[in-house]
């Protein structure tokens, strides 16, 4: 099915926004980084972008009768704008340890973006993809227990294949690993305007318009290598600045299998804050695992083929119904 004229309009203003900012901000990324500063921040307000796309999209295209959650989106991009100012601001104020001010402005930012979120009516929430419960009998916590079990049966398949099948099976042993799950379970409901940022931008927004136009199977998959070539900038200047052209296809293949997962995930939910948590669960263990080394990472060719296996996990969900079904409803957005 073809885009109608208002989706059409939705979608450059949200191109222009998720995907134009990161390129630009890119530029003064690649200036910090060869200041020799820490660039984390570029990387948190990075994932801003998409649902600022999405807000922006929304607010310019509504029709004067349509209720929205104003103050909600007002507060979400009055702190990407705030966000977006800090970074550049890092750029020439390294002596400001923007690692840990950042995590300070995002929770004070986060906490203000909730009350505004809770002021809005019910009707008004729903209405826009920000029911906290999703649809009716959905039982989102479910896929929140199978990605954190798939996730860890990642953990083990990797020990498998190089040898190390003791010391993967030994995560399982160390109480800190337990301590540290329960303190983000904790602290996603203060930290999540990231992670929302982008499922609201990806699996909100794009998915059901790409889905519309290249089919259930073609849009997830077209949105997954969309997601990693937006990440092109975090590649090149902070991910793994020598080793960036093996960094894009990591992040390709992780944007896939992942999408896979989280599109359907969503499509049996509908609840963006939960898709949003299986976000912050995998960034977050990440740094946990890795003990807390996520960028100036080298990688290899050969990371990209493990990766594809091991993602394998994620990947069939691509077989399941929900991805089967045809579009019956052309009005998705």
């Amino acid at each position: 099915m073809k885009w109608n004229e208002t989706e059409k309009k939705q979608l450059i203003i949200f191109t222009l926004t998720a995907f134009c900012l990161p390129l630009l901000m890119g530029i003064a990324l690649g200036i910090s980084y060869y200041r020799g500063n820490d660039v984390s921040i570029f990387a948190v307000v990075q994932m801003y972008y998409p649902a600022a796309g999405v807000m922006l999209a929304l607010l310019l295209t509504s029709r004067k009768e349509e209720r929205l959650p104003k103050k909600y989106f007002t507060g979400f991009l009055v702190t990407t704008v705030i966000l977006m100012a800090a970074a550049l601001i890092s750029v020439f104020t390294p002596q400001i340890n923007w690692m840990i001010a950042q995590e300070f402005l995002m929770i004070g930012l986060t906490i203000f973006c909730l009350v505004l979120l809770l002021l809005e009516k019910k009707e008004v929430r729903a209405r826009y993809g920000l029911k906290f419960t999703g649809k009716k009998n959905a039982r989102s916590w479910l896929y929140v227990l199978l990605f954190l079990a798939l996730y860890f049966a990642r953990l083990i398949i990797n020990g498998l294949m190089t040898g190390q099948t003791k010391e993967a099976l030994a995560i399982f042993t160390i109480p800190e690993i337990y301590g540290a799950m329960l303190y983000l379970a904790i602290i996603f409901f203060i930290t999540f305007t990231p992670f929302f940022g982008e499922e609201y931008g990806w699996r909100y927004f794009f998915q059901p318009l790409l889905q519309k136009r290249f089919g259930q199977k073609g849009g997830v998959l077209v949105l997954g290598v969309l997601w990693g070539l937006w990440h092109l900038p975090l590649n090149i200047f902070y991910y793994s600045p020598q080793t960036w052209q093996v960094s894009v296809a990591i992040q390709i293949v992780t944007c896939i299998s992942l999408g896979i997962f989280f599109g359907y995930a969503y499509m049996k939910t509908e609840n963006i804050w939960m898709v949003s948590m299986l976000h912050f669960w995998n960034n977050n263990l990440a740094a946990v695992l890795s003990g807390g080394a996520i960028g100036g990472v080298d990688v290899k060719w050969g990371d990209v083929l493990a990766l594809l296996i091991l993602n394998l996990v994620f990947v069939v969900f691509i077989f399941s119904k929900v991805y089967r079904k045809k579009l019956l409803d052309e009005n998705l957005v």
